[in-house]
């Protein structure tokens, strides 16, 4: 794609502002995006399985490797960390790179944004493969990145019907807003879909090369939940009863301040 014009750039983060997310079309090689799919999978395959830590709802954390900087060099070419230079600052200095490996089988997850509400940062995903309804896009509740939530609120106020399923074909960016409410959605594939992710202000980047974390090796790890066995329990009773954790959350919301300035 051609590089973001300053006016583009400025149109795109009202967006930003306004909705949560902005998706950005056909920006990131294709041919090096299948190479890195191969190399996910072929990791994946060869991996120590641990269990829990999201590996029963099927949703786990990677650490894509060295191989995935190509994403980073072509967002900046197209402009991308323009974007989030202007909306954002210094944040554009402090990348994280991570991905989400969604397996067949995976499950629906709850509503959340990422982080807490007042240390809000920039999130940067970019399609590995197509992403289809068929293999998990996206779930983003538009505008909600606009206030914070609690979930009694959010729930009262029936936020979840703004529902709106991103698909995108590989190479597009989704940008959003971590303060966004969003899900990770089932895939009921038989492979698993690869979604990478640059993040920008995240407490945890890394001070040095984010692609170099790991030695630049590939590393699968927890997502949401831990490998403990409690963890493992919490993991499967949320598969079977989704709406018990639902009214935990609600009932825990209407004393408590979670997701804003602490957990």
């Amino acid at each position: 794609m051609s590089v973001l014009s300053p006016s583009a750039i400025d149109d795109l983060r009202a967006e930003l502002d306004e909705r949560g997310y902005v998706v950005i079309r056909d920006v990131v090689s294709k041919t090096a995006l299948a190479d890195l799919r191969n190399e996910l999978v072929a990791a994946y395959d060869a991996s120590e399985k641990f269990a829990g830590g999201g590996s029963y709802t099927g949703h786990l954390n990677c650490y894509p490797g060295k191989g995935a900087r190509f994403t980073y060099d072509d967002i900046a070419a197209a402009g991308i960390i323009d974007l989030v230079r202007a909306s954002k600052g210094d944040m554009a200095d402090r990348p994280r790179a991570t991905l989400n490996f969604n397996l067949p089988g995976s499950v629906a997850q709850h509503y959340h944004m990422d982080g807490l509400y007042v240390e809000d940062f920039l999130v940067v995903n970019i399609a590995v493969v197509d992403t289809t309804l068929a293999n998990g896009a996206i779930d983003v509740l538009p505008g909600t990145n606009k206030r914070f939530y609690k979930f009694w609120q959010y729930a009262v106020q029936r936020c979840y019907k703004r529902t709106t399923r991103l698909e995108m074909q590989a190479g597009d960016v989704l940008v959003r807003k971590s303060t966004l409410w969003h899900r990770g959605m089932p895939n009921t594939t038989t492979v698993p879909r690869p979604l990478m992710s640059i993040t920008f202000g995240e407490s945890s980047a890394p001070g040095g090369d984010p692609f170099m974390e790991n030695d630049g090796n590939i590393r699968f790890y927890p997502n949401w939940y831990s490998t403990s066995k409690v963890s493992q329990v919490r993991e499967r009773l949320f598969i079977k009863a989704p709406l018990l954790y639902s009214g935990y959350r609600f009932a825990k919301s209407l004393t408590g301040n979670r997701g804003y300035d602490k957990y």
